[in-house]
């Protein structure tokens, strides 16, 4: 049976990422949990989040979970979600805090985006659904047309220090990282249990993804 951990370290909305999974993967075991040891047993593992990265980075240490979620990172399905895909790398310019440095990269805020065809200035946070340009064929994509719109909620965006590891683009003001993938991690800035059928196929996609 695939078991699937949802790890909470006390920042977003949890609920909302398992009812989906619960929806595509009816036959799975969801649980969404701040014990490591259930986090080790799980077979595939979301690591989603909201909020500012010093209290994620905080809130995951003081669960005792950093060790949990950098081991899950390197052996199983794993699958970021938001600050979920920010922690993962070296730093971010929020509160320049270290991040968990699985992936190499940094973190970095909006700096005054404007509409590249009319010059308007763009709000931060970038909030609002979005076109994701799919760079390479992956079987997390599958299923899912290029360029399809997905919901964001973000003032921070990831920098890889790899590109190649950058498997989805938006353009906001400029284009910048929406999705990476290597090896057994995919992780994504968007949110895909508030993006409807695409979100669910990606998620749907995820439980039969076998890296």
């Amino acid at each position: 049976m695939n078991r699937v951990a949802i790890i909470d370290y006390g920042m977003g909305n949890l609920r909302s990422v398992a009812k989906a999974i619960e929806h595509v993967a009816p036959d799975a075991e969801v649980v969404v949990t701040s014990d490591p040891a259930v986090v080790t047993a799980a077979t595939r593992v979301v690591f989603p989040g909201q909020g500012a990265m010093p209290d994620c980075m905080r809130e995951l240490d003081a669960r005792g979970l950093r060790e949990g979620v950098i081991e899950a990172a390197a052996n199983k399905p794993f699958l970021g979600i938001c600050i979920g895909l920010q922690m993962l790398f070296e730093h971010s310019e929020e509160g320049d805090v270290p991040g968990l440095s699985i992936l190499r990269g940094t973190v970095k805020r909006f700096d005054d985006p404007h509409d590249a065809v009319t010059g308007a200035r763009l709000k931060v946070p970038h909030m609002g659904w979005n076109g994701v340009q799919q760079l390479a064929p992956h079987p997390m994509w599958g299923g899912i047309c290029d360029d399809e719109r997905f919901y964001f909620v973000h003032s921070y965006y990831v920098e890889p220090a790899e590109p190649g590891i950058v498997a989805g683009l938006t353009v906001y003001g400029a284009p910048f990282t929406a999705a990476i993938a290597r090896d057994n991690i995919f992780a994504v800035q968007f949110h895909p249990e508030k993006s409807a059928q695409a979100g669910l196929r990606l998620l749907s996609n995820f439980i039969g993804w076998t890296p």
